[in-house]
């Protein structure tokens, strides 16, 4: 019986890579140059056939002409700007003057902001970065627990992930279409109804929603068990 398997090179590749992207590698060169070097040790162990390193610029071609994926780029560079120009920095000073009277009213400014973001760009990662570097800093001046106030930041900077346009559901639908059509192909149906990623941003509209609502909930509820973690600024005009 082989110690060394398939499973266990998953899951020791998937290992190295967290360990190296948390070393702050860049993730291109980390996500390439990792799996390379496993092919490689695979290759050594007799569990990969190096040939297959031969097909991999074609693979590379057929996703540099895959029309879908241009959003994704699209998507990165519609947060840049939208971090660069002061839009967000704004939004969030103005609203949560406007909830300022309010507990937990710069929280539901940051729970607001980070859902206009995840619309906006799609990205987990820049509206988190965004939020933490905007807000956290805002609520840690007003007296928000930290706990509260990281945990805050990081659950609106996940609604990147499922409310509509989200890079996710754009590369989700892509796999999903090939999937689709090899399902089709097996039961005979060479004409099968195509999956876009139309299909999935609708389907994801309503729970995009209801995550919202349930994190505003959440923090409805902790502003009135516990207060405290709540304060209210004493010169909101001057902030």
């Amino acid at each position: 019986m082989e110690i060394i398997t398939h499973e266990f090179m998953a899951l020791a590749l998937f290992i190295f890579l967290a360990f190296f992207l948390i070393l702050g590698f860049p993730v291109a060169l980390t996500l390439a140059g990792t799996s390379i070097i496993f092919a490689y040790i695979g290759y050594l162990l007799g569990l990969f056939p190096l040939v297959l390193l031969g097909v991999l610029p074609n693979r590379v071609f057929s996703i540099i002409n895959n029309e879908t994926l241009i959003a994704v780029p699209l998507f990165i560079f519609m947060g840049i700007m939208m971090k660069k120009s002061g839009i967000v920095d704004s939004l969030l000073i103005n609203l949560s003057k406007i909830w300022g009277d309010r507990k937990g009213g710069l929280a539901y400014s940051t729970l607001f902001v980070g859902m206009l973001m995840a619309a906006s760009t799609g990205i987990v990662g820049a509206t988190v970065v965004t939020m933490g570097i905007l807000s956290l800093p805002l609520m840690i001046k007003w007296g928000y627990d930290h706990k509260i106030s990281t945990g805050i930041v990081c659950a609106s900077g996940t609604l990147g992930q499922i409310i509509p346009p989200s890079i996710v559901l754009v590369l989700l639908a892509d796999i999903l279409q090939g999937a689709n059509e090899k399902a089709a192909q097996i039961k005979g149906n060479l004409a099968p109804d195509p999956v876009s990623s139309i299909d999935l941003f609708a389907g994801a509209i309503l729970p995009g929603i209801m995550l919202v609502l349930l994190y505003a909930i959440w923090i409805f509820i902790i502003s009135k068990v516990r207060p405290t973690d709540f304060p209210l600024p004493k010169n909101l005009n001057k902030e």
